[in-house]
């Protein structure tokens, strides 16, 4: 590997090459979408064996971060709206069958974070955050309520990005270059509550799912706090585990 990238004592090789390819990933030296150089052309930049990339490749492929295209390379991934709906929104029919949502901004304002959004963010001291209110309706009918919290710093004038995509994790990839690669999801069971029965049309005291989602960008920073709070009087919260 380059002088610069000397490797350290306490690492595999091939987790210091994964690391550096990341690193290239998330600073934007190859974006959403664009085609790895091959290899043989990695391993002879890094001057590791071609076996030490490609190991390095199979971890980056099975965390979603690059994509194996058969006979065409190595590509980094992207969120398109229907990867993203399918991977991040859970919620479905009887039938299992989840139709795709739409979104009501209901307002997009900067403020100074909670001490709660501090400790979860990792917000630096005096970093403003920008909160999203939302609904996403199912076939006509409003079924979750969403605050969105992110760091102004991450995601500066988010709010001047007006209409909000329906998936924000396309809009954080395309116009900020942060990529979602995993979230944490906490669920309880809450009861409604005024606003909820304007919002989600819902009877006040309606047992309603309240899921907190922290969500991490490649380079494991947590960038998104998600709190919604779901009906399921026609759909269900559903997980495949594998």
């Amino acid at each position: 590997m380059p002088a610069d990238q000397a490797p350290t004592r306490f690492q595999p090789l091939y987790v210091q090459v994964k690391e550096h390819l990341l690193t290239r990933i998330v600073e934007g030296y190859w974006l959403p979408g664009s085609l790895l150089p091959s290899e043989n052309q990695l391993a002879a930049e890094l001057g590791v064996s071609q076996g030490t990339v490609r190991k390095a490749l199979d971890e980056m492929t099975a965390e979603k971060v690059v994509v194996r295209r058969q006979g065409r390379g190595t590509f980094v991934s992207e969120h398109t709206q229907e990867q993203a709906l399918f991977h991040f929104f859970r919620l479905a029919d009887t039938e299992g069958i989840s139709p795709a949502p739409s979104s009501q901004v209901i307002s997009v304002k900067e403020r100074e974070p909670t001490p709660g959004e501090v400790s979860k963010l990792q917000l630096k001291e005096g970093e403003a955050v920008t909160h999203i209110l939302r609904v996403r309706s199912l076939a006509d009918h409003p079924v979750v309520l969403e605050d969105v919290v992110v760091s102004c710093a991450d995601f500066p004038d988010i709010a001047a990005k007006q209409p909000l995509p329906n998936t924000l994790y396309t809009l954080y990839q395309g116009q900020y270059g942060v990529s979602i690669l995993k979230a944490k999801e906490n669920i309880v069971a809450v009861a409604a509550d005024e606003n909820d029965k304007s919002l989600l049309q819902v009877p006040i005291g309606t047992a309603l799912l309240r899921i907190e989602r922290l969500a991490f960008s490649i380079d494991g920073r947590p960038v998104e706090l998600r709190y919604s709070r779901c009906s399921t009087n026609h759909y269900s919260y559903q997980i495949e585990l594998t």
